[in-house]
């Protein structure tokens, strides 16, 4: 299996768990802005809610994927208010046309004093625990 990890993030939390995960599947975790250049089984997407929905950037991103290159998307992130952004990336990937795997990894992220010191250990962990299970 071939895999990459890319992610988008405002305050780091989102790096923190893409660097985790990427450790683990023996890859990098990079921003978005980094292309996926290569073909890959799995690609990993970090990102978070920011104004209620995913940013325009993560959209952008899943739409520059070339279909043949991405076997399916698997989506992660953090978030102190909001939980999954699974249905808004679905919604792009569909569009794509690359398919997504219903398991997600999700955490509370620390914004703005709430949820200090998160993704914390135990979140990282877990994060590392969900990646094998598609090693």
């Amino acid at each position: 299996m071939k895999f990459a990890v890319r992610y988008y993030t405002k305050t780091g939390n989102t790096k923190r768990l893409a660097e985790a995960m990427a450790n683990e599947l023996g890859t990098q975790a990079l921003p978005i802005s980094e292309p996926v250049a290569e073909q890959v089984d799995i690609l990993f997407l970090g990102n978070s809610y920011y104004a209620f929905n995913i940013d325009p950037e993560v959209r952008d991103f899943v739409l520059s994927l070339e279909k043949d290159k991405v076997g399916k998307i698997v989506n992660f992130g953090t978030a102190a208010m909001l939980n999954s952004t699974y249905k808004k990336v679905k919604a792009v990937a569909d569009k794509a046309g690359i398919p997504m795997e219903e398991r997600e990894f999700h955490c509370r992220g620390e914004f703005k004093g709430l949820h200090k010191g998160r993704p914390d250990e135990a979140d990282l962990n877990a994060a590392v625990e969900f990646v094998k299970q598609f090693k």
